[in-house]
């Protein structure tokens, strides 16, 4: 589902901040060597993903599924000079892949790469995020969502990719749909639970804002 025609969403990205070329080219070698390459966050949710980062300007940022790690250097944009980045993908295939753009983006050094399974791995880490990114496993996302809660204090952002789905939330869901389902259930969550405010911004499939109480 477009939620906006092409014409309107090549004006927008027209008149967005430029994309660097470091993650243009990130985003050409995606579509050449790996698997479903539409899964890239893109230049202009990586441009928001990036002003974001540098309004909110964190110590800590927690990313749940770096993919090639497009996201994570945007979010790395407005880290504080000491802060870091921890980001948890498992895959290990895409390891070496993600720590070459890291290392040419200039924070290699602020970027600490996890592999494995996101709820296993959050509670090993002792740290307080000010910003969390979920974007792995739809079926998931509660999960996930319930381990970043342990380590974040009021005013943490935590947000939420593909919470719209292709517009596939608000249609009739298959039952063997566990993704839709999920995601269904998930906003749902987020609405109602007291401890976050949230906001869903119709950011191409979908951008959850929650922040913490």
């Amino acid at each position: 589902m477009h939620f906006l025609s092409p014409l309107l969403e090549n004006y927008i990205v027209e008149n967005s901040e430029a994309e660097p070329p470091l993650l243009t080219a990130l985003t050409r070698e995606t579509h050449l060597r790996v698997v479903q390459p539409r899964m890239i966050t893109g230049h202009f949710q990586g441009r928001v993903l990036s002003l974001l980062a540098k309004l909110l300007n964190p110590k800590n940022i927690l990313e749940i599924g770096t993919y090639t790690g497009y996201s994570a250097i945007c979010l790395a944009e407005g880290l504080q000079k000491e802060g870091e980045l921890h980001t948890i993908e498992i895959n290990e295939e895409l390891h070496q892949m993600q720590r070459k753009y890291f290392d040419k983006s200039g924070y290699g050094n602020q970027i600490i790469q996890h592999t494995g399974d996101a709820v296993e791995i959050i509670p090993s880490l002792d740290i307080c995020f000010d910003l969390v990114f979920i974007d792995a496993q739809k079926v998931n996302y509660d999960a996930y969502f319930e381990a970043a809660m342990e380590k974040t204090k009021t005013g943490s952002i935590i947000l939420s990719d593909n919470v719209l789905w292709s517009g596939k939330v608000v249609e009739p869901v298959a039952q063997s749909d566990k993704a839709t389902a999920s995601l269904v259930e998930y906003n749902k969550k987020l609405k109602n639970d007291s401890r976050v405010e949230t906001v869903i911004l119709p950011i191409r499939d979908g951008l959850t804002l929650s922040r913490v109480r």
